[in-house]
């Protein structure tokens, strides 16, 4: 059957249109019970409902209560394509959680298309609201249900938390519970109530506190349009809890500073928030105490203690946080605190995330979750809580197990970890695949050439490769190949695993494991391109002149066999080797040669050479323990590897710009604002040393004076100097080039750059494939690939992924130095790289750890009440009594395992050179 309705409506210039909207109708649409889609016979039992029964959720359930709809025992349940379309449309997380429930089998979830069906549809009636129609399109739908069942002697339930909702459904004879009443009557399954998500209910009333109230949606919406509040991201700082910022470009200084719990106004990190810029007079500033990590926020609102951190330095634009237009939270890491009485049910969650705070939760499970990690959501807040209130999700492992605490860096850092899923298996071919023969026929054979690939030693996902070969043609020129892993090849668009791929964003490396972005089938076996036999590739091809001009480019999909899978310590050999003059070895002294006249002339152009205190593990081949640590070593191989990618990547963008200039996937690195610098032009000028900071390039040429030898000047500054400027930059991100003006990449100094190289680890780069393919004919373009707004919410999905991994990378680096620092006690020589009001952040190079040491406290760790410390900001020092310690001072530091706090586990620094009375430690020798 069809259903029309016409409308007539007015365009901007008056003429009038003619729209019919159709709506079909079928009157043997499936439901299900008839199916092994939902079982014959329901086994969840429940006091309130005497018979076998299905449940029929609303929208609100859904959203609120997915970890009890998660939980194994609630099957057989019916979605409703209503309530389908509008989870989507409210909560993208949620609508990916439930699709999961739906791929299961086992879990007996069915939709039901409710819309399409001639029983179950009903069209708006006059001044009817769409939430008012769809509320009545679930009852209808459960009386469908009801009317089904009952020559089966079974009921369908309507669980619904809309009050107005449920009363009309038990008005029109409907079985209708709210989630929360309908969970408390489970039967054999007492562990659903702690899952159960308490949003209108309040546990911890306390009269004395009282936040400030929220504004309304409708308050906030007009005082944004008419300028009084300021819309942003709250980033709380890692340094102190008590502070947070939100960007704000039409502000002195981009940011508004929101200091002090009851400015903060139960805000969580990342949140989207509303706020009002406080008058000049009362701008605050940044602190420059440096806060314990074993306190967590969420323990006090008074003003004292915010007081306290409030520095006299420069003010800067300030505020007060008035409302929350989105809340970000998520499912938290940490453990339950282990006080109160026996029996209680009441207790305090610590996430391991220390800018959240405290969270409140019910469970009765506490003797066994204690000593356990577990996950807790976030229900409320109210204002007269001095904590959030939430509930249990589910626990993860014994604190300190390794394998728990890997799984809490990639859950707190939201990298998908889950195996992949059939779905996305199904994308796979054969692990026997062998290239087609009408493949072959398509592509350039360069199966005879000199190629090898050079990676770090252990490398199994391979993308890279190159070659070099004298040309010999008179003019001595020379041809140089990248060639890149053909992953697009295998992933098509809009496919499972393209989806999974565009998802994930990018492969995670931790010390122990890899968390790959595609399944290994392709990273480590048909893609790899490794030694032992044919793969696809996509070339990128110069002919070079021997001073490394660009003479000609050209890119191809191609068919190659490596020669050799090269370390960078085995390349360096074999270049070094007088002996070797085969093909390879050729090649790879002819590439060195070429790069080094490519990175002198990046330098030249002002490109930046940074550093960072980068350490490689070496982990016990059965336990997985890291059992010695070493500096990353550099060699000229790496840096040879490195100048053609960067080569490949600027050759790619010109051409996919040129070709797509609406809807290239560029990645730009934006110039940092001259603020950024004061710290370090400040640390620099502690050792008479000058730096310009004006452009990339006479950054980079200061950087290089500042190597030469000068009196009284430690060498190793540079490289400090070095690692202090990375610490300026701004991160570089990946954008659309149709929505930008500026392309420019400040650290490489480049006018146009992208990622092409890294297929097989990096989403960006497959996108970067499917525009190069579809430029040079060799595939086909398809409506995302040209729609800009889409490439752009790609790229910043991406933006996310990446600085996810970064920081999971970071991570687990910090927890494999405490691993490795169990049970020892070490005394190093480090570097003083920041100075605080009670504190110096110290550098030990030879373990790449960064560490801050206290000079507030004894050596015992005990606090001191500190009426000698002076604080010179300007002079980046601290005086302790008569003792100063500036910045690039070289101390002695004790290094051990702290492990007193055991949600915070950390790597303690104790002084031992200089010796300060009082704060000191005795060298571990002694």
């Amino acid at each position: 059957m069809l259903k029309s309705k016409t409308l007539m409506v007015k365009t901007r210039s008056g003429k009038i249109l003619k729209i019919v909207r159709e709506h079909y109708l079928r009157d043997d649409i499936d439901n299900g019970l008839l199916t092994d889609k939902l079982d014959l016979h329901p086994l969840l039992q429940n006091d309130l409902v005497p018979h076998e029964h299905f449940l029929v959720l609303d929208t609100n359930v859904i959203l609120h209560q997915m970890d009890v709809i998660e939980h194994p025992c609630i099957k057989n349940v019916i979605i409703l394509q209503t309530v389908l379309r509008e989870v989507r449309h409210r909560s993208s997380p949620v609508y990916k959680r439930l699709s999961s429930i739906l791929e299961n089998p086992d879990k007996k979830f069915f939709v039901f298309t409710n819309e399409h069906c001639i029983e179950t549809w009903t069209a708006r009636k006059r001044k009817e609201s769409s939430n008012d129609l769809n509320d009545r399109l679930i009852r209808i739908a459960t009386k469908y249900y009801s009317d089904c069942l009952s020559d089966r002697n079974q009921q369908a339930v309507l669980l619904t938390n809309d009050e107005a909702n449920c009363a009309f459904a038990v008005e029109e004879g409907l079985i209708a519970y709210t989630a929360e009443k309908y969970v408390k009557s489970v039967v054999g399954h007492p562990e659903l109530l702690d899952k159960l998500a308490k949003v209108n209910e309040a546990i911890e009333v306390d009269r004395s506190i009282s936040y400030p109230e929220h504004l309304k949606l409708s308050q906030l919406n007009s005082g944004i349009k008419t300028g009084r509040f300021k819309q942003g991201k709250l980033n709380i700082s890692r340094e102190n809890y008590l502070e947070g910022k939100i960007l704000c470009p039409d502000v002195k200084g981009g940011e508004i500073l929101i200091q002090g719990r009851l400015n903060l106004n139960r805000a969580v990190h990342e949140d989207i928030v509303a706020v009002e810029l406080a008058s000049e007079e009362e701008w605050s500033a940044p602190s420059d105490v440096m806060l314990d990590v074993s306190i967590q926020p969420g323990a006090e609102i008074s003003d004292s203690v915010d007081k306290k951190v409030v520095s006299n330095a420069h003010r800067v634009p300030s505020g007060k946080i008035v409302g929350i237009i989105k809340r970000s939270w998520r499912p938290y890491c940490g453990i339950l605190e282990n006080y109160g009485t026996p029996g209680m049910t009441r207790h305090l969650f610590t996430p391991a995330e220390r800018r959240i705070p405290r969270i409140r939760i019910e469970t009765r499970q506490f003797k066994t979750l204690i000593g356990q990690r577990i996950v807790v959501a976030i229900d409320c807040w109210p204002k007269h809580s001095k904590y959030p209130q939430g509930h249990f999700v589910r626990s993860l492992g014994e604190i300190g197990d390794k394998e728990t605490e890997n799984e809490v860096l990639l859950l707190e850092h939201d990298v998908s970890h889950a195996p992949f899923s059939q779905a996305v298996l199904n994308c796979l071919p054969s692990p026997n695949w062998a290239i087609p023969e009408e493949e072959l026929r398509k592509r350039e054979d360069l199966r005879g050439f000199p190629i090898c690939s050079v990676d770090p030693p252990g490398c199994t996902d391979i993308d890279d490769c190159l070659h070099f070969i004298d040309l010999n043609d008179g003019s001595g020129a020379v041809e140089v190949g990248v060639h890149i892993a053909d992953v697009s090849h295998f992933i098509r668009p809009s496919t499972p695993i393209d989806e999974e791929a565009k998802c994930r964003g990018t492969t995670v490396y931790l010390c122990d494991k890899r968390i790959d972005m595609v399944p290994a089938l392709l990273s480590s076996n048909l893609c790899s391109l490794r030694d032992d036999g044919d793969r696809l590739a996509f070339s990128c091809i110069w002919k070079m002149s021997l001073d490394a001009k660009i003479l000609q480019t050209r890119f191809c999909k191609s068919v190659i066999r490596s020669k050799a899978s090269l370390t960078y310590a085995q390349a360096q050999m074999m270049i070094d080797d007088p002996a070797k003059t085969d093909n390879v070895t050729v090649g790879l002294r002819g590439l060195n040669k070429l790069a080094k006249i490519l990175k002198s002339r990046r330098i030249l152009n002002g490109a930046l050479s940074l550093a960072s205190p980068e350490v490689r593990f070496h982990v016990d081949s059965e336990t997985h323990d890291p059992i010695d640590l070493q500096t990353k070593e550099l060699r000229d191989t790496n840096s040879m590897v490195e100048e053609f990618m960067l080569l490949a990547n600027c050759s790619v963008a010109e051409h996919i710009q040129q070709e797509f200039p609406e809807c290239a996937v560029l990645r730009k690195h934006p110039g940092p604002p001259p603020s950024n610098f004061d710290v370090l032009i400040n640390a620099a000028k502690t050792k008479q040393l000058d730096l310009n900071t004006s452009t990339s390039r006479e950054l980079a040429v200061s950087l290089d004076n500042a190597e030469k030898p000068q009196p009284g000047v430690n060498l190793y500054i540079s490289t400090l100097l070095r690692i202090l400027a990375t610490r300026c930059m701004l991160q570089a991100v990946y954008f659309c080039s149709g929505l930008e003006s500026d392309f420019k990449h400040y650290g490489l100094a480049a006018p146009i750059y992208t990622h092409f190289t890294s297929p097989i680890r990096r989403y960006s780069d497959i996108m970067v494939h499917r525009l190069l393919a579809a430029s040079i004919g060799a595939d086909v373009t398809f409506s995302e690939l040209l729609d800009k707004q889409e490439i752009q919410k790609i790229c910043n999905n991406l933006n996310f992924r990446h600085r996810m991994a970064q920081y999971a990378q970071r991570a687990s680096v910090a927890l494999h130095t405490q691993l490795f620092f169990r049970g020892k006690l070490v005394d190093e020589k480090g570097y003083i790289i920041f100075v605080r009001k009670n504190a110096v952040q110290v550098l030990i190079p030879k373990y790449g750890l960064e560490g801050t040491v206290f000079l507030d406290r004894d050596c015992e760790g005990n606090a001191m009440t500190m009426n000698n410390l002076n604080y010179v900001e300007q002079d980046c020092k601290i005086f302790v009594g008569s003792i100063a310690l500036q910045v690039f001072d070289e101390v002695v530091v004790q290094i051990s395992h702290d492990a007193s706090n055991i949600q915070h586990q950390r790597i303690n620094l104790k002084l031992v050179k200089p010796n300060l009375p009082g704060i000191s430690s005795v060298p571990s020798e002694s």
